[in-house]
């Protein structure tokens, strides 16, 4: 289990890190702007200490209701406890509440650390994973086994897909933004 974990993990990281390299900047700045470049590195470094935190769990059980590794999660205490732990933020313990923090986005603009929702109950915004680039993300099923890693290709996720979010997102100070 360590080895097929580290191997996707390296797997994971590499496509991510792929992502954010090919990704523009969200404002229009000079390339050149130090303080700029320092901001968006520590912005995709926050993104890949969250994603290397999320990986780590991989394999925890599953517990209805769960918040805790030594316990076990369900999705939305996964989601809430990796966003705590490592950014710091507060989110609800329930995928229909965290559906409706940070900002809407489309699919095709998703990004490592976005979340994603689908419909797994028959209601939309039942289930909530995290979003690690080539089209795969990381949850907590609901049935079974424990914390893993899932293409968001899989005819299952296709068709119960209901919308991202972006959480974690870059902030410039209104003085560095160019006009």
């Amino acid at each position: 289990m360590g080895i097929l974990k580290t191997t996707i993990f390296g797997f994971l990281l590499c496509a991510a890190s792929m992502a954010w390299a090919q990704e523009p900047a969200e404002t229009a700045t000079s390339a050149a702007d130090p303080v700029t470049t320092t901001l968006q590195t520590r912005h995709a470094a926050g993104v890949a200490d969250t994603l290397n935190y999320a990986l780590n769990l991989i394999g925890v059980n599953y517990k209805y209701g769960g918040s805790q590794p030594t316990t076990g999660f369900d999705c939305s205490g996964y989601v809430s406890h990796v966003f705590r732990q490592v950014a710091g933020l507060s989110l609800p313990h329930n995928a229909l509440a965290i559906s409706r923090q940070g900002k809407q986005i489309s699919m095709h603009e998703l990004q490592p650390g976005d979340l994603v929702f689908f419909n797994t109950l028959r209601r939309s915004f039942s289930h909530v994973g995290i979003y690690l680039g080539d089209n795969r993300f990381v949850h907590a099923p609901s049935s079974g086994g424990g914390v893993e890693v899932v293409s968001m290709q899989d005819k299952y996720w296709v068709k119960r897909f209901n919308g991202a979010r972006r959480i974690l997102t870059l902030q410039l100070p209104a003085g560095l933004v160019s006009e």
